[in-house]
């Protein structure tokens, strides 16, 4: 089983935001030694306890402090940017750290209204034109990108292409990624949507292309694991967008996390795997505490092979 990290970048009490990018450093480093596949930063803007508002930036900064490890963004918020400037940064981050990075792509706001404007003007009408922003993103990552009958190139050219994967948690995210032959993760952290029937939907229209010639997909889950039952979900206790959490796992999908034992978040993990026919699980922790947190990480790794 591949695991890999997602990192809200979280700023707990009394940390700031430096101290915050140094403990996501620190993830970064300890989940290469443990074995992690990949180490992704999510996007988001006016949140105070949520330091990453630019992954590009971050990424550039954790490359240069590891040394094996994917890094990625989950996700870049392409509504908000021109595909020409994603094309550019990511293939700057690919000739930095050649086979290492990921695009991971999402269509969420990332904070508030208010904030979305601020950034980005009208959001829902981008979002509304991103199946054209997502066509000429890949147009510009695969080389054969236009503008006004001439060719265009997203440089620095890098020797090897950043892997491309949509982020989601319902059909449409899915049936993206199947057109354009993208990767998929799918946010099962965050979503009430059946991840078997999403995960299907996405196999069955994929589309092979540049970017892959069969369907590859990642399952996103929330895990708060310990050493023992009572203490993972003592740290669970508390986080509001987690009601509704439980020990055990659940037949229903729901917004749920995986908590326990590294025994019994194992049994839950290999019951998604078999149910979704996937591999590999992208892993967020929001444990109000960066020592719980990594030692949760660190409990994990034991079951990567």
């Amino acid at each position: 089983m591949k695991l890999s990290v997602l990192d809200l970048v979280p700023v707990i009490a009394p940390a700031d935001a430096g101290a915050a990018y140094e403990q996501a450093v620190m993830l970064a480093r300890q989940a290469e030694k443990w074995g992690y596949s990949r180490y992704w930063v999510a996007e988001h803007h006016d949140m105070p306890a949520l330091a990453c508002t630019a992954p590009e930036v971050f990424l550039a900064h954790v490359g240069a402090r590891t040394e094996r490890i994917r890094i990625g963004s989950g996700a870049l918020l392409l509504p908000h940017y021109t595909p020409m400037k994603v094309a550019e940064s990511f293939h700057m981050l690919a000739a930095l750290y050649p086979g290492r990075i990921d695009l991971g792509i999402g269509r969420a706001p990332g904070g508030s209204a208010n904030a979305a404007i601020a950034l980005s003007g009208n959001f829902l009408e981008n979002v509304r034109q991103l199946p054209e922003t997502l066509k000429s993103l890949m147009a510009l990552l695969e080389g054969r990108f236009e503008c006004e009958g001439q060719p265009v190139t997203a440089r620095p050219v890098p020797p090897t292409a950043p892997e491309v994967w949509m982020l989601g948690t319902n059909i449409k995210s899915a049936a993206l990624a199947a057109e354009h032959g993208t990767g998929y993760v799918f946010g099962q952290f965050m979503s009430d949507s059946d991840a078997v029937e999403v995960v299907r939907g996405y196999r069955e229209n994929f589309v092979p292309s540049a970017q892959g010639q069969v369907p590859r997909v990642i399952i996103a889950v929330g895990v708060v694991c310990a050493d023992s039952e009572e203490e993972a979900l003592g740290l669970a206790a508390g986080m509001p967008w987690l009601q509704g959490a439980e020990s055990q796992p659940q037949p229903q999908p729901q917004r749920r996390m995986l908590i326990g034992t590294v025994a019994s978040v194992y049994e839950q993990l290999e019951r998604m795997a078999r149910d979704c026919e996937v591999d590999e699980f992208l892993l967020v922790t929001p444990i109000a505490n960066y020592e719980r947190r990594l030692r949760s990480y660190e409990l994990i790794s034991s079951i990567i092979s």
